[in-house]
Formats: C-alpha cells, sequence, structure tokens
C-alpha cells in the first residue's frame, strides 16, 4: 500500500430529520441508509465505506440527537453520542437557519466535551438565498470554532464534493479497513427490514410510525432462481394502529407492501415474494427485553 494512502471515520450527527442519510446516501453514491420526511428515521449506527484510489472514507450515520422520551430514545442518543469520540472527523449537519435552537445549543455542548475536528454542514442550500446563507454562517460562527463550515444540498448533491474533498484532506494516513467492494457492515437481511420500515413510515401518519419495528423472519432465494421469498412482521404498540397499518381492506398493508417489494428487488436485483405481518406488542420501546428482541441492544451501543 502506498504511505499516502488516508482512512478513517466520519461521523454525521445533527437533530432529527436534517437530512442525515440522505447525504450519506447520496455520498456513497448508493441507498443504504432508509430515508423519510418523518423524525427519528434512523434508530441504530450505520457504516457505509467509501473506497478511492487515495483513501477511504468509513461514514457512520446516526439518530437524531434529541431529547428521549422512552428507552428506545435513550438508545439512539447513546448511539449517536458515543461516536463523537471514536472517530476522526464530526459532520454535524444543520438547516440553514438563522436562529440556533436548544436542540442545536445541546449538540454543541457535547461537541465541546470532544477534541474531535468538527466541519459544520448546513444542508438545504438549494431551499435559501445566498445572502441568507451568509448570516447563517455567521450566526454559527459565533457559537464555536470549526474546522470548515461547507453549505450544501443532501437532495440535489450540490457542493458535496467539496465536502468530499476537505474530509480526504483532514483524514490521516491510515490502512483499508475494509476491502474495495465493501459498502455497508450492515447485513443484508437487515436492509430489507430497514426497507419495510421505510414506506412505512413514509405512508403512514402521525405518531404511529415512531412505535413500530420490523423483524425479518425469513429470507429464502429459491434453488436456481434469482427469486426471494420473505416474510417480516411489523411490529406496533396499539390494537388500534394495527388496525390502520392494515387499512381498510388491507389497503395501508398492501401499499406499503408494494413499495418495499419494489426496493428490496432493486437492493437484491432479484424478483421478491414478499409478506407482511402485523402484530401488537403494548409499551415495546418501554422495555430492554422487547427493545434486544428487535434489535436495539444497549449492550452493543
Amino acid at each position: 500500500m502506498e504511505n499516502n494512502f488516508k482512512s478513517g471515520f466520519v461521523t454525521l450527527i445533527g437533530r432529527p430529520n436534517v437530512g442525515k442519510s440522505t447525504l450519506m446516501n447520496k455520498l456513497i453514491g448508493q441507498k443504504i441508509a432508509i430515508t423519510s420526511n418523518k423524525p427519528q428515521t434512523t434508530r441504530g449506527k450505520i457504516q457505509t465505506i467509501l473506497t478511492t484510489e487515495n483513501s477511504q472514507i468509513v461514514f457512520l450515520d446516526t439518530p437524531g440527537i434529541h431529547q428521549p422520551r422512552h428507552k428506545l430514545g435513550e438508545y439512539m442518543v447513546n448511539v449517536a453520542e458515543k461516536t463523537l469520540k471514536d472517530v476522526d472527523i464530526v459532520l454535524w449537519l444543520v438547516e440553514p437557519e438563522v436562529f440556533i435552537g436548544a436542540g442545536e445549543r445541546y449538540i454543541a455542548e457535547r461537541l465541546a466535551e470532544v477534541k474531535t475536528p468538527v466541519i459544520l454542514v448546513i444542508n438545504k442550500m438549494d431551499t435559501v438565498k445566498k445572502e441568507d446563507l451568509l448570516v447563517v454562517i455567521d450566526a454559527y460562527s459565533k457559537l464555536r470554532k470549526f474546522e470548515a463550515i461547507i453549505p450544501i444540498s443532501a437532495f440535489t448533491g450540490d457542493n458535496t464534493k467539496s465536502l468530499l474533498d476537505k474530509i480526504n484532506e483532514m483524514l490521516p494516513v491510515g490502512p483499508k479497513y475494509f476491502s474495495e467492494e465493501t459498502v455497508t457492515d450492515q447485513p443484508e437481511r437487515q436492509i430489507v427490514a430497514e426497507l419495510v420500515r421505510e414506506q412505512a413510515l413514509r405512508q403512514l401518519d402521525k405518531e404511529i410510525p415512531h412505535g413500530i419495528a420490523v423483524v425479518l423472519d425469513q429470507m429464502v432465494k429459491r434453488p436456481d432462481k434469482d427469486f426471494y421469498d420473505i416474510e417480516v412482521t411489523i411490529i406496533c404498540e396499539k390494537d388500534s394502529h394495527k388496525g390502520i397499518i392494515i387499512g381498510k381492506q388491507g389497503a395501508m398493508l398492501k401499499s406499503i407492501g408494494t413499495f418495499a417489494r419494489r426496493e428490496i428487488q432493486n437492493l437484491l436485483n432479484a424478483k421478491v415474494n414478499l409478506q407482511i405481518w402485523v402484530k401488537v406488542r403494548k409499551d415495546w420501546r418501554d422495555s430492554d427485553i422487547q427493545l434486544k428482541n428487535f434489535g436495539y441492544d444497549k449492550k452493543n451501543v
């Protein structure tokens, strides 16, 4: 390996729904993390790997940092905050707003406790005028010292190359942690379950999506065919939520399944027979045992 090869770990942090997963997908050029317009879409730490001729960047997408209201929320915030000390660079995503609210100030306080260099990434630059963006930059400049302040649009990809260039400039010389073919450490089965949860998030209203988990029960490839039989269970907290998820004459569940199957087929590059069940587990977000069963084990934070 050449002596000037660089590598390192870069975490994306920010309040819920600022575009962290969208940005990570854009940077690596592939959809790994699910996205929706609902806060707290990302619940665990997702690693993706971007390998070029001269560097390897391991991105960590984390849950939005927020005031937790249950044990699942505590798990999510712990995941996000623990990465701050374990990486080479922090990307702090914010929206282009001049008013710096309590949520952002809380994150600034957490960042003040670590020595990791921080790049402030102002997302959604395509939604404001240039002169307004300068006012936002000035406001955040007074909050703390940043290695760089870079406006981008995760949705359009505008200025994301400048962000990558800055990351590569800051990375230390290091080894390849993953093979060139590796794009994520997420098991395929986990991504499949998340793609179902993504469609539930996108199609269900209000608070219901926050109270669901998705468990993959079975994923079997048919012999000699590019065809998978997949069964998943959507877990919800109330009987009334179960009825809404299923919908009138099963219409909502069918819609979730149709869109999820399309995404899963793109992921697996194969045909998919997808069956979805719905079960009620009351208050599962406040149960250590249930959280562990559904993949949110605090021992793994």
